[in-house]
């Protein structure tokens, strides 16, 4: 019971979408498509492996699926679901080409710090059996796909409306907005791996440009860019007040609303920022009086005492 606990969210988000009137049918295909896909690339290759890290591969190439079925499915108004059905497309393009690169050199074929960590939260919970705690990992995974990470593009390309609300516009220039923060964090931290590989310096932290406000800005961009759908869907979910039973018209809202905290539960509690830090914390000596500087997640100024000089 311990090792399927994980799973419980997710399946009652399968089932609220299998309940809906108008998404049920793009629901099922998604289910199915996602099902597929992790069987091939991620649940066999774990099985084999025993390596966690094959879900870095399977949930980025699910987000284009849930970007193709919505393009392909969607029966809203047509520039709706072709913006929103591309940007999941784009978004999973973006991390699911970057996965392959990492397979192509053989790094998912090793056991990312990420999933490494994850089997220390797996021994402090007394689960020992490590090939069912990956594929019950893997499994939620694929369900988060099929279910709530699919929401706001099934919403948002199910509403025939050809009126633009304020949020889609809002939600679409906070989508952008997130990118370019996410696209420029990323390209510092590469350019400062860079330089320190050329000066031959080794576990130095990263404290210029974005990360001297916050420890980790590409996943607080990341969440933000999630945070963006949600607020593009909200015209398209009120539009379903009339179209849903109500009490699944409220669960609809509350799994948008879920999202953003699925997302943020996993860029900082999961795979995210404490599973790199607790690594960050081992191997880099300037890492500690770096957390006591700069926060975790959210940005802010650094102490004033402390300040990286320009």
């Amino acid at each position: 019971m311990n090792y399927i606990k994980p799973l419980y969210p997710f399946i009652i988000g399968c089932f609220i979408l299998m309940f809906t009137k108008s998404l049920a049918e793009i629901s099922l295909v998604n289910g199915i498509i996602q099902l597929v896909l992790f069987g091939l690339i991620v649940f066999y290759p774990i099985w084999k492996t025993e390596t966690l890290s094959y879900v870095d591969i399977g949930w980025p190439w699910g987000l284009v699926c849930i970007g193709l079925v919505t393009l392909f499915l969607g029966e809203g108004y047509h520039w709706r679901v072709w913006i929103i059905g591309s940007l999941y497309i784009f978004m999973g393009l973006r991390m699911g080409l970057g996965a392959v690169q990492l397979w192509l050199k053989g790094y998912i074929q090793k056991e990312l710090p990420r999933y490494r960590y994850q089997r220390i939260r797996w021994e402090r919970k007394g689960k020992n059996n490590i090939q069912a705690a990956m594929q019950i990992d893997a499994l939620v995974q694929g369900l988060a796909n099929a279910s709530y990470l699919a929401l706001p593009a099934f919403i948002i390309g199910s509403n025939p409306s050809p009126n633009i609300s304020v949020f889609e516009i809002v939600g679409l220039i906070l989508w952008i907005a997130s990118f370019i923060f996410e696209t420029i964090a990323d390209q510092q931290k590469l350019g400062f791996l860079r330089k320190m590989k050329a000066e031959k310096q080794r576990n130095k932290v990263c404290q210029i440009g974005l990360w001297q406000y916050t420890r980790h800005p590409n996943y607080f961009a990341e969440w933000t860019v999630w945070n963006s759908l949600i607020i593009i869907a909200i015209p398209s979910w009120l539009s379903m007040q009339y179209s849903e039973p109500l009490v699944i018209w409220i669960l609809l809202g509350l799994g948008l609303l879920f999202v953003s905290i699925i997302m943020y539960n996993s860029l900082v509690y999961l795979t995210g920022a404490k599973p790199s830090e607790y690594f960050s914390l081992q191997k880099r000596p300037d890492y500690k009086s770096y957390t006591k500087r700069v926060n975790m997640f959210f940005p802010g100024f650094p102490k004033k005492s402390n300040r990286i000089s320009p």
